[in-house]
């Protein structure tokens, strides 16, 4: 698959009016989709707009102005703001309902796509010509902003919708890892059939989740992925703004695909703390030297595990740099617990995407065994990958789906 005639093109506005071969101008500075409005507003006037954003949804280069407040200053018509997970200023703790609301700024209605809508109605689209989707994902399938972006096309492709995405790096773009999704395991930490880490921007994903006919029912929706100018899956990407509470850092967002396993175990990973994601430890002191309290967080973690109980465990935030996706954590305060089968609790399967990383952990079995299982899924992922991506893998590679 090749992108469509209108997003090559866009491609070459976004390369070409920048100076240069899309190749030669990679060194210059990135612009999210966002940031490239002489792009996307030809395709705005006179139509009534939704935005799916929250407060990662800004401009970086722009004194960080909000889409939304740029929108309309620019007066572009916008309806309604959708919000996913955390609401629509990143300020709820995971798994919180999100009610919807009105933005105190602009006075538009914000309306929560987490809890029992996740996707939107008929009714919510049914004043809307085009929505935009402007949220930055963090690369890794259990983050369920993706979830979001997969509902948000479903219903767009029902309504008859056009979707314009405005695609933003992925910070963990430059591997893949981890075990395929399962079928029988789909839920709201994993709707498609991805490895842990993905490798894709959500441009990418929304065109392999169009055209591998993941939407169902010979579903396809009208998209236009504005894209990235600029950047390489290599090339590393300081987040301007944190996409969840829990989210702090560059070094939490590189742990995420390793420590958010510990969700679904006994252990608590650092929610409580002014550094989660970046620990993990259980209260019992054989499972390491270094202590912390979770305690309640407004904004980050109001009831975290072991709340106001020590925890013992490890400071990971002294390991530099950050290594990929592993499994050595996890598997190490495994066999430190003794619990065997208690060490993990009814969420693990559904977060890991399959049943077999568990069963593999109970048999005794290494890291190096488990990862051999993943290889031959991960091969044939790597090859579906890259009929979809839009930026390359290395500055110097070549880039599959955009040089003629």
């Amino acid at each position: 698959m090749k992108p469509g005639k209108n997003l090559v093109f866009i491609f070459f506005l976004t390369f070409f009016s920048n100076g240069g071969s899309p190749l030669q101008s990679l060194g210059q500075q990135v612009l999210t989709g966002a940031e490239q409005s002489s792009l996307y507003f030809p395709l705005l006037e006179g139509k009534r707009i939704g935005v799916v954003g929250n407060q990662t949804s800004i401009l970086p280069q722009s004194a960080s102005i909000h889409l939304v407040d740029f929108l309309l200053e620019k007066k572009v018509e916008v309806v309604k703001v959708f919000v996913p997970e955390h609401g629509f200023r990143g300020t709820a703790d995971a798994g919180e309902k999100i009610a919807n609301s009105t933005d105190p700024k602009t006075g538009l209605p914000i309306v929560s796509l987490y809890g029992n809508n996740k996707k939107p109605t008929a009714e919510q689209l049914q004043d809307l010509d085009v929505v935009i989707f402007d949220l930055q994902d963090v690369g890794v399938r259990f983050f369920t902003y993706i979830s979001t972006l997969h509902y948000v096309m479903e219903a767009c492709a029902e309504q008859g919708k056009k979707l314009i995405l405005l695609d933003r790096p992925n910070p963990n773009g430059s591997y893949l890892d981890g075990p395929i999704l399962k079928k029988g395991y789909e839920s709201f930490v994993g709707l498609h059939p991805i490895p842990i880490v993905h490798g894709l921007t959500t441009g990418e994903l929304s065109q392999m989740i169009n055209e591998e006919g993941w939407l169902g029912a010979d579903l396809k929706v009208e998209l236009t992925v504005i894209p990235v100018a600029h950047w390489t899956h290599d090339q590393p990407y300081d987040l301007p703004v944190k996409p969840s509470p829990n989210l702090p850092n560059a070094q939490a967002i590189q742990w995420y695909p390793s420590t958010c396993l510990f969700e679904g175990t006994v252990v608590s990973l650092g929610r409580g703390t002014h550094f989660p994601f970046q620990v993990y430890g259980y209260p019992d002191p054989r499972f390491g030297a270094f202590t912390f309290t979770p305690v309640s967080i407004e904004g980050m973690s109001k009831t975290p595990p072991h709340q106001n109980q020590k925890c013992y465990g490890r400071d990971l935030r002294e390991i530099n740099p950050v290594p990929s996706f592993t499994l050595a954590y996890l598997m190490d305060a495994y066999q430190r617990s003794g619990m065997k089968e208690k060490f993990f609790n009814n969420y693990f399967n559904t977060l890991v995407g399959t049943d077999e990383l568990k069963k593999q952990i109970l048999e005794g079995k290494t890291e190096e065994e488990i990862r051999a299982t993943w290889q031959e899924g991960l091969q044939e992922y790597s090859l579906l990958r890259d009929k979809y991506l839009l930026y390359p893998k290395t500055l110097d590679s070549p880039h599959p789906n955009f040089l003629p």
